[in-house]
């Protein structure tokens, strides 16, 4: 049964009537583990002296992420694959590009790859201007850090049209009425193979002109 990641994220689209930025899914390479998936938002919180309509704004503080926990089983990674294709097909993105990681823990691992790994996971270990990087609802974020580690990860990112802030600006000739596109999609996954870094990019935008 393939996974709903798309109508995960169409609920919370639903949920909190705001514009998206891009979407984050980050899984380690082990069978039935929870993923998470992490929703970036566009806009901003108005901050005011006073609680009152009238008062003015003194600073606006961007919209923290939301990171998701998905608990569905998956037996192999081409599942989760194609999960996160066919949301970005389905969701008008240009592309949907896949990381592999290998686990930071490794000897002589630059200090970075700990910080991107805590990312990946939507898992910040301080704010920015004292306010919150990400909203998590993940309870098991923790293990999957140490996991992922020890074992590496992989990472999906894609922007979405329908439901983000590019549907103003998107050159795309596959693209529907509202930024979608038809399911299903119709791209084969390529395989990750786990060993060290490596990226692969399914591109599925064609430019409305040559």
């Amino acid at each position: 049964m393939p996974m709903k990641i798309l109508d995960r994220i169409e609920d919370q689209i639903a949920s909190t009537g705001l514009p998206l930025v891009g979407i984050t899914l980050a899984a380690v390479p082990c069978a039935d583990t929870p993923v998470i998936l992490t929703l970036h938002w566009h806009g901003f919180i108005k901050e005011k002296l006073a609680d009152l309509e009238q008062a003015e704004t003194v600073s606006y503080t961007p919209i923290p992420s939301s990171a998701l926990q998905v608990n569905e089983r998956w037996h192999n990674l081409i599942t989760l694959d194609c999960a996160a294709m066919e949301a970005g097909w389905e969701l008008g993105a240009w592309d949907v590009a896949r990381a592999e990681r290998p686990g930071c823990m490794r000897p002589g691992a630059p200090s970075t790859e700990a910080l991107e790994c805590l990312q990946a996971f939507g898992s910040f270990p301080f704010g920015i201007g004292g306010n919150q990087v990400v909203v998590s609802d993940a309870p098991d974020t923790d293990d999957l850090v140490r996991l992922a580690a020890e074992r590496g990860y992989l990472m999906w990112t894609f922007r979405p049209v329908r439901g983000g802030i590019w549907a103003e600006v998107a050159d795309d000739a596959t693209l529907g009425a509202g930024g979608r596109r038809p399911p299903p999609c119709p791209y084969r996954p390529i395989p990750p193979t786990c060993a060290g870094k490596r990226k692969t990019v399914y591109r599925f935008g064609v430019p409305t002109k040559p």
